[in-house]
This record gives C-alpha cells, structure tokens and sequence, in this order.
C-alpha cells in the first residue's frame, strides 16, 4: 500500500466504523429520521450522503467501482432501516479498502479526474478534502443522535 494512502484509508475505515456505532446508538429507528427547526439532515440523510460522497469519489471515480450516485435522494430519502443504513456503510468500507490501496505516487500527484468544488486538485488533496468532510459529518451525525435520544 501507498504511504500516503495508508494513513487516509485508516481514519476513513475508523470514521466509517464510528459511523456504524453512532447509527447503532440512536434510541430506534424513527429517531434517525427526526428534523426540526433549523436542523434540516438528520441522521439517517447523513449517513446515506456520506456513504454516497465516498462511494461516488472513491469508488466510482477512482476505482471503476460502477456506483451511480443519486444526490438528491441522500438528502430526500426517509425511514430506511438501519440495517441497510449499515449495509451501505459496509458497502462503502469495501469500495475504499479495493481502492485506496491501489492508487500509485503518480495517480496521487495527478489532478483528481473530475473538477469538485469549483478547482481542480490533486488526487491526494481531494481525498484529505473527502476525509475531512467525513470527519465533519461525522460529528453532526453525533450531535444530531444526542439531541433526539
């Protein structure tokens, strides 16, 4: 495996299980699904977004991993169990782990093969970028189980 590589696929896997165990935590299934006020993702639409982000970048981007992303429905789905929410946690770990380890020097210092968030970026930049926003929703996904229970 890449050395740069290792260390992103280690806290994406890390953050994906957290990810799990925090879906596991909410009191019951209808929790998941709760909005109100000014928060408008709930917990459920965050973990399918970030299952889509990484599936869609990673895995179909750079793996051939042949996801089709819809968008939209990340943030406009309702009630899916929770067992499929971990399903496709479970889906997501597996397209980064076929991915991640066999990207080269090159791939990473090349420009990422599509232009996201209006610029482009090396590969490497991009998947710190994903990482981060991982991490980000990660902790709303927390925050949002915390207010509801």
């Amino acid at each position: 495996m890449n050395s740069l590589t290792e260390p992103l696929l280690t806290i994406m896997n890390r953050d994906l299980d957290k990810l799990a165990e925090e879906l596991k935590q909410y009191p019951d299934e209808n929790s998941l699904w709760v909005i109100s006020g000014s928060i408008k993702n709930s917990g459920g639409n965050l973990c399918l977004h970030l299952c889509g982000n990484l599936q869609h970048f990673i895995g179909t981007v750079l793996g051939k991993t042949g996801y089709v992303r819809n968008r939209d429905a990340e943030f406009s789905s309702r009630n899916i169990a929770k067992e499929s929410l971990l399903a496709m946690i479970a889906e997501t770990k597996k397209a980064i782990t076929s991915t991640l380890p066999g990207l080269t020097d090159t791939q990473l210092q090349s420009l990422y093969p599509q232009e996201v968030l209006g610029k482009p970026m090396t590969t490497l930049y991009f998947l710190i970028h994903l990482s981060a926003h991982l991490g980000y929703h990660l902790g709303q996904v927390n925050y949002h189980r915390r207010l509801v229970a």
